[in-house]
Order: structure tokens, then sequence, then C-alpha cells
């Protein structure tokens, strides 16, 4: 270990706190780890980690200290016993958990005089510490600054802004769109089972797919955020019968219909609003409640 690098502790050894460590410790970082399963250290001992026996301990290891766990009820969970040690501490939480949590994480932590850096790491752990990973950032500034050389072991730190909720909504956000294209291509692939045609088969029209969507966004965030939704190419009336024939095709092939029809029901209110002729990049209005 190198004296000169600043310590860590490292709360939560899942894959994703594991790989934090093996990062951290190639770096030379003193590494400090705690975890309920203690055997779960046991490789990151052998490796040259410091295994605390107690949360407390682990705390007063350093000044930096990096929770990964599920939510922020198991950061209460697990630090409540732990309050004395706290003062002048700063967490990094990088567990997921809604705006609202995430604010009052860090009123809660405040009263114990210690500050919290929300962090949301966008990579599965065996890409953690490579140049392809990355993660966002909230809180106060000068914090992420004194910090940013030690978080960027895990990867390229991208700051968001002094509000706490910020990471933790551009972690959610990227997910939503994550999760929604998988199981898009789930529920594709299921339609396509249906009528005998196997997922390998249907695969590379897929991926060719999924590669032209990225076409799309750069004109779909512009009109946007200028609120203009010019519906010369593909407007609502067009789209959305499209999106009722994919609920039609679902049902009669007997598979589930919940998203193609929730998809469905943003067009067929921009339709009821009177907004039919404008462009698909609308339905932004209809999500967001808005379509008056």
């Amino acid at each position: 270990m190198n004296s000169k690098l600043t310590p860590v502790t490292v709360i939560g050894l899942g894959p994703m706190g594991q790989a934090m460590v093996h990062a951290f410790l190639d770096k030379g970082h003193p590494t400090t780890v705690w975890n309920r399963t203690a055997s779960r250290a046991t490789e990151l001992v052998a490796k040259g980690a410091t295994r605390a026996t107690t949360v407390a301990e682990a705390v007063r290891a350093s000044e930096l200290v990096i929770l990964s766990l599920t939510d922020y009820q198991a950061m209460y969970d697990i630090l409540e016993g732990a309050s004395d040690a706290l003062a002048g501490r700063v967490v990094v939480n990088l567990s997921s958990d809604s705006p609202k949590r995430t604010r009052e994480a860090a009123a809660w932590l405040a009263k114990r005089n210690a500050q919290l850096l929300v962090g949301g790491v966008m990579v599965p752990a065996p890409v953690v510490g490579t140049e392809a990973a990355y993660a966002f950032y909230s809180g106060p500034r000068a914090l992420f600054d004194a910090h940013e050389a030690t978080l960027r072991v895990i990867g390229r730190a991208d700051y968001r802004g002094e509000d706490h909720a910020l990471a933790q909504l551009y972690y959610q956000a990227q997910l939503d769109i994550f999760l929604t294209a998988l199981s898009s291509f789930l529920h594709a692939t299921a339609l396509m089972r249906a009528a005998g045609v196997s997922a390998e088969t249907f695969l590379p029209y897929a991926v060719d797919n999924f590669n032209s969507v990225s076409s799309y966004l750069a004109g779909a965030a512009r009109n946007v955020d200028e609120g203009r939704h010019p519906g010369d190419l593909a407007n609502v009336i067009m789209m959305g019968a499209t999106a009722s024939h994919i609920v039609d095709a679902s049902a009669e092939a007997a598979i589930d219909v919940g998203l193609p029809s929730a998809v469905k029901a943003h067009y067929d209110r921009m339709i009821a609003a009177g907004r039919g002729n404008e462009s698909w990049t609308s339905l932004i209005d209809a999500i967001a409640n808005r379509t008056g």
C-alpha cells in the first residue's frame, strides 16, 4: 500500500463492492473493508485489505467511507450503531434509491457531523476500474473536488451538481432507458417466438434496430428542449396506429400486453388532446402530464 494515497473504507462487499476494493488495492490505496458476512472479505484481506471487526472501526479507519449497499435503508441499518464514529467523515453512498430518500440521507448524516456525496456507478462489477467505467456524483462541489482523484479509481467521475439527488436522477434515468430496452427486446422476442421464430433468428434484426435508435436521439432532444414537435415525418396518429397494432398482435399471440399498452396510452392521450399531427417527440408532454 502507498501511504501517500487516500485511505478508503468500503462497506458492503457484494460483487460491486468487491470490484471497487480490488480497484483501490490495485492502485495502492490503504483499504479497510466491512461486511455483515465477514467471509466475503477473506480474499480481499489476502490481497492487502484490512478487515474491520465492527462498523464503527471501519468508519474510523478512513475519512472517505464508500457504501455499496442495496438501498439507503441499509445505510441507516448499518451506520445507526456507529453514529459516534461518523463525525468528520465523507460518506460516498453508491446505493440506489429515490431522490427524496437521498436528500433525507444528506440531512441525517449532517446531524452526525458527516457529509454525503451521492454516487451512481453506471457499469457492472467486472467493468469497475477500467477505462469504460464511469459514475455520476452530486453533492457539495468542494467535497467532490477534494476526493475526485480517489473516486476516479472506480471509473470516470462525472459531477452533476450540488443537489444531492442529481446523481441519483441521472442513475435512475439511465436505468430507465436500459431496463425498458431490455424488456422491449424480450417482449418483441416473445412475439416472434409465438410464431415459431427463434430468438437467435430474430437477434440480428433486433441488434440493427437498437443500433439505429440512437440516430433519432439528437433531433428528439432538440425538439423537446425547444418545445417544437413538427410532425411531417412521423406524427402521433401514424405512430399511434402502429402502437395499437402491436397491442393487437400481442393479444393474438397470448403474450403480456402491459408494455405495449403503456406505450399506446401515451399516443392515445396526445390524440385525445388534439395533438395527433405533432411528432412522436411530443409524447414527452403525455409522459410529463402536460398534454393541455
